[in-house]
C-alpha cells in the first residue's frame, strides 16, 4: 500500500510547508521509505527488541577496555538505510537531485513514519540531529569542517552518528548541578567524570557533552558545552568507557549507558559561557522529535486496531460493526489527525526560525512544549486502546501491540516530563508574555475555525477562553511555590483549547467537520452522551473501508 492512501494529513501538511520541487521528491521517497519501514525495518526491529538487544562487550581478548556496544545486523541495515535517506542530512545540505537542501518538515516526516515500526532508532536520529544543529550553528569553522560532514553522511563519508550527554547521577533535571569537569589543554580541553543516562552510547560517533571548566560559575551558567570524539585520532576509545548497559522497559534499539570520562579529548563548541543555552535549544528540537515519536506510534496502534477490527469477528459480527468499537476507532482518528497537523504547523514556525531567522522563538517553545506533553501521552492511551481491542492477543509479544506500549512509555520522561515542560511553560508565561502570545495564536486560528463551528461549539470555545483567562490571572497573584502548584492543569487547559481551535480551522471537508466535533465532545464533554451518534452514522467516511488493511499483527515476527 503507498503512503497516499493511509498518510493523507501528513502529505498535506509536506506540501504546504514546501516547494513543488521539494514536494514531488519527498513524496517519491517517502512511499519508497515508507514501503521499507512496515516490510523490513518492522521486523527486523521486532527481532532487535526481542533477541538482538545491544550488547557491551567491555574489554577485548587481551583485557583492554574498548567498551565496545555490539548491535545486530538487521539493526545496521536499518541505521545505514535511514541515514542514507537524508533523514538528518538534507536539512542542512543539498539534495543532489534538487540541488538545494530539504527542510525540517521533509525530516519529520521520515521521522514519524520510522517511529511507526522503530522508534526506538528513531532516538539515535534524534540525537544525530541535534548535535548537527549544535555543530552548524554554534561550532566554529574547523570543528564543522572536520566533524559536520560526517554527522550530516548519506552515505557520501563515513557517519558518525551523535548523542548528546547531559544526565549526571546527583542531576537528573537539576542540569545546574551537574559535575562533569573540562580541563584545558592547549587547543582543546580534556573530560573526566560520569554521565549517568547516555543514550547511543557506543554506537555514536560524537557525542556533545554539557561539562564544567574548573574556573566556572556553579549552576546552570557554568556549563560549557563541548564536542566529544567517541575514537581519537588513531582510531582507539577516546579515553571514556561504557561501565554498563541500562536495562529499559522499552525502546531496546537505543543502547543506553553509563559512560565514564577519564581525560577524553574535547573541542569546546561557542562561547564558554553559553552551554547550557546551547543545549536547550538543541532540547527544543529534539522535543520536536519526541511528539513526532509519539504521532508514529499513535499511528501505528491505530493502524493496527482498525485492522484487527475489520478482519476479526466476534457473535458473528466483524468487530467494525459494534457501535462501541466504532465510537474507539473514530475517537483514535480524530485526536491523532488533529494532533498529527497542530505538530507539523509548529514545524513550518521552527523552521522559519531557525533557518531564516523569521517568527517568534517563545510561542514556538511554549507550543512544542504543550504538544510534547500531550503527544507523550496519547502514546500510551493510543497502544493501550491497541491492546484492549485486541483483547488478550494484544497482551502477547506476537502481536506489534505490546511493544508499542514498551516503547510509548518513554516518550513521557524523554526531553522533559509534564512537570518539567509545565515549569517551563511557566517560564514562558512570567517572563515572556507567554499568555499574550498564547491568546493571539487561539485568536490567529480561531478566525477561521469560527466559520466551521456550530454556535454550542462556539459557546464552548468562548467558555474555555474565559476560563483558562481567569487562571492566568489567579496564577499572576500566586506565590513562586503556588504557581508551581497550578500550572500543569493550566497547561492541560490550554493545550485542550488549542487543539479543539485547531480541529476547527484546518476543516477542508465534511470528514474533517466529523473529526472536529467527535475531538471537541471527547476533549470537553466526555461523560455526555453522543446523541448525534457522529462515530456511528461516519465510520466508513472516517476509517476509509475500501482503502483500509495495512497490518503486521499476522506476522509471527510482529
Amino acid at each position: 500500500m503507498s503512503i497516499e492512501t493511509v498518510e493523507r494529513v501528513l502529505l498535506k501538511k509536506l506540501e504546504e510547508a514546501c516547494s513543488p520541487q521539494l514536494y514531488a521528491y519527498a513524496k517519491e521517497e517517502l512511499n519508497i521509505f515508507y514501503a521499507k519501514c512496515y516490510e523490513q525495518f518492522d521486523e527486523r526491529a521486532a527481532h532487535t527488541d526481542r533477541e538482538g538487544q545491544p550488547r557491551l562487550i567491555r574489554y577485548d581478548r587481551y583485557g583492554n577496555d574498548v567498551s565496545h556496544v555490539w548491535v545486530n545486523e538487521g539493526y545496521k541495515k536499518t541505521v545505514e538505510e535511514t541515514y542514507n535517506t537524508g533523514i538528518v542530512g538534507y536539512v542542512h545540505k543539498p539534495i543532489p537531485k534538487l540541488g538545494s537542501t530539504g527542510n525540517y518538515s521533509y525530516s519529520f516526516a521520515q521521522g514519524y513514519v520510522l517511529s511507526q515500526v522503530e522508534p526506538g532508532f528513531y532516538c539515535p536520529v534524534t540525537l544525530t540531529m541535534a548535535v548537527a544543529y549544535l555543530i552548524d550553528h554554534y561550532a566554529d569553522e574547523t570543528i564543522k569542517q572536520r566533524f559536520l560532514p560526517h554527522v550530516l553522511a548519506t552515505g557520501d563519508v563515513e557517519l558518525y552518528e551523535g548523542a548528546t550527554f547531559l544526565t549526571e547521577r546527583q542531576g537528573g533535571s537539576d542540569v545546574g548541578a551537574n559535575e562533569v569537569r573540562a580541563v584545558k589543554e592547549g587547543d582543546h580541553y580534556r573530560i573526566y567524570g560520569e554521565k549517568y543516562f547516555a543514550s547511543n552510547a557506543g554506537q555514536c560517533g560524537v557525542a556533545a557533552v554539557l561539562a564544567r571548566c574548573d574556573d566556572a560559575p556553579p549552576g546552570s551558567k557554568g556549563l560549557s558545552l563541548f564536542l566529544v570524539p567517541w575514537k581519537d585520532e588513531e582510531g582507539s576509545i577516546n579515553q571514556l568507557y561504557v561501565r554498563r548497559l541500562k536495562d529499559k522497559l522499552g525502546v531496546r534499539a537505543v543502547p543506553s549507558g553509563e559512560v565514564m570520562f577519564e581525560g577524553a579529548k574535547a573541542y569546546l563548541i561557542g562561547e564558554a559561557d553559553q552551554g547550557f543555552y546551547y543545549m536547550m535549544e538543541a532540547l527544543n528540537l529534539s522535543r520536536i522529535c519526541n511528539s513526532v515519536a509519539s504521532l508514529g506510534i499513535m499511528k501505528r496502534a491505530l493502524v493496527e486496531a482498525k485492522s484487527y477490527t475489520l478482519s476479526r469477528t466476534s457473535f458473528k459480527q466483524r468487530l467494525i460493526d459494534f457501535p462501541m468499537i466504532q465510537e474507539s476507532i473514530a475517537k483514535l482518528y480524530a485526536r491523532q489527525e488533529i494532533q498529527l497537523s497542530a505538530v507539523f504547523d509548529s514545524i513550518v514556525v521552527y523552521d522559519e526560525l531557525t533557518r531564516k531567522g523569521n517568527g517568534d522563538p517563545y510561542l514556538n517553545r511554549l507550543l512544542i512544549a504543550l504538544l510534547k506533553a500531550r503527544t507523550a501521552e496519547e502514546a500510551i492511551a493510543f497502544s493501550h486502546e491497541a491492546i484492549e481491542i485486541h483483547g488478550g492477543n494484544g497482551y502477547i509479544e506476537d502481536f506489534v501491540t505490546s511493544r508499542l506500549l514498551r516503547d510509548a512509555q518513554v516518550l513521557t520522561v524523554w526531553e522533559g516530563t509534564e512537570n518539567i515542560l509545565a515549569l517551563e511553560v511557566l517560564r514562558l508565561i512570567t517572563n515572556y508574555e507567554g499568555e499574550a502570545r498564547f491568546f493571539k495564536e487561539i485568536n490567529r486560528q480561531l478566525t477561521k475555525a469560527k466559520l466551521q463551528m456550530s454556535d454550542h461549539v462556539l459557546v464552548d470555545v468562548e467558555q474555555h477562553i474565559h476560563e483558562v483567562t481567569a487562571d492566568f490571572a489567579y496564577l499572576s497573584t500566586c506565590n513562586k511555590e503556588e504557581q508551581t502548584l497550578h500550572v500543569r492543569l493550566i497547561a492541560r487547559k490550554m493545550v485542550d483549547l488549542l487543539l479543539v481551535v485547531h480541529g476547527y480551522a484546518r476543516i477542508e471537508d465534511h470528514r474533517d467537520h466529523v473529526l472536529a466535533n467527535i475531538y471537541c465532545q471527547a476533549i470537553w464533554h466526555p461523560n455526555t452522551l453522543d446523541k448525534e451518534k457522529l462515530a456511528t452514522q461516519f465510520i466508513e467516511e472516517i476509517i476509509h473501508v475500501k482503502d483500509a488493511v495495512l497490518s503486521t499483527s499476522d506476522k509471527s515476527t510482529s
